[in-house]
């Protein structure tokens, strides 16, 4: 088995209810296990600042299923919950990154883990951290050093899963 990290976000349509409903499918996944869920958090949104704020989280699964198999489950996940891409940090329904596979660094076309810009955003490590408080990001270090360097960035801790 795998642990892989996934972060989870929205900013539509009860976009807490959302998130909850996107960790309790990423625990129907085949082949996997869910191991841990973190607490919701509300951050800015980045890029694209014209749009509602989201609502965060991560989660780590326990996994048999290989990189790119887990990120064609996830975005088939993400295709259900109604996500459309018009455009880059668009507002989403629900939105699924791949952030971490086991301490492995990826380069394919259309995967990259660590997930290159996790250890910049708060709104990822703030509950990475709290499910994982000794990650490592492969390459990069350790998850809660990059945390204190994203303190500039509001992060908000809304609700337990």
């Amino acid at each position: 088995m795998h642990t892989a990290f996934i972060a989870l976000g929205s900013n539509l349509d009860e976009p807490e209810t959302k998130v909850r409903r996107g960790i309790a499918a990423l625990a129907e996944l085949p082949q996997s296990r869910l191991a841990a869920a973190s607490s919701l958090y509300r951050s800015a949104p980045v890029g694209y600042a014209d749009q509602a704020d989201f609502v965060n989280a991560v989660a780590q699964l326990s996994t048999a299923l290989l990189p790119q198999d887990l990120l064609a489950a996830l975005l088939g996940i993400e295709k259900r919950f109604g996500r459309e891409r018009s455009f880059r940090d668009a507002p989403r329904t629900l939105d699924l990154d791949l952030l971490l596979y086991d301490a492995r660094c990826i380069a394919e076309p259309g995967l990259t883990v660590p997930h290159p810009r996790m250890h910049r955003r708060a709104f990822v490590l703030a509950p990475l951290v709290e499910i994982a408080p000794t990650c490592i990001i492969p390459g990069i270090g350790p998850a809660v050093d990059w945390l204190e360097r994203c303190a500039d960035q509001a992060v908000v801790r809304i609700g337990a899963q």
